[in-house]
C-alpha cells in the first residue's frame, strides 16, 4: 500500500469516526444554545396534562457543544490536509563546485 492510499484510508476513517459526530454535535449544540433543548422528559410516562415545570438546557451547554463540534470537525481536515498534501522536492546542495564560466 502506497502513501497516497493510507492517506486516503486514514482520512475516510477520520470523517467516519470524528466528522459524521461533529455534525450531529453541532445540530445538537444549535438547538441548545437556542435554548430549545428540553432538559428533562417524561416521555413514557406523559399524563394528561403533561409537565408545565419542564427545564430547558441552559445555553452555555449548547456553546461548549458547538466548540467542541468544530474540534470534531476539524481533525479530519487536518488528517486530508497533512496525509494527503505534496512533499516539496529536494532542494540542490549548494556544497556542489560552480560550473566554469564562458
Amino acid at each position: 500500500m502506497d502513501k497516497k492510499t493510507g492517506g486516503i484510508i486514514a482520512t475516510i476513517v477520520a470523517v467516519l469516526l470524528c466528522g459524521c459526530p461533529g455534525l450531529c454535535l453541532c445540530l445538537f449544540g444549535a438547538i441548545t444554545a437556542t435554548g430549545n433543548m428540553p432538559l428533562t422528559s417524561d416521555f413514557p410516562y406523559t399524563s394528561d396534562f403533561g409537565n408545565p415545570y419542564s427545564e430547558m438546557a441552559p445555553s452555555y451547554l449548547g456553546f461548549v457543544l458547538l466548540c467542541l463540534a468544530m474540534i470534531f470537525i476539524a481533525i479530519p481536515i487536518v488528517v486530508g490536509v497533512l496525509t494527503l498534501r505534496n512533499n516539496p522536492k529536494k532542494v540542490a546542495s549548494f556544497n556542489e563546485p560552480l560550473p566554469p564560466a564562458s
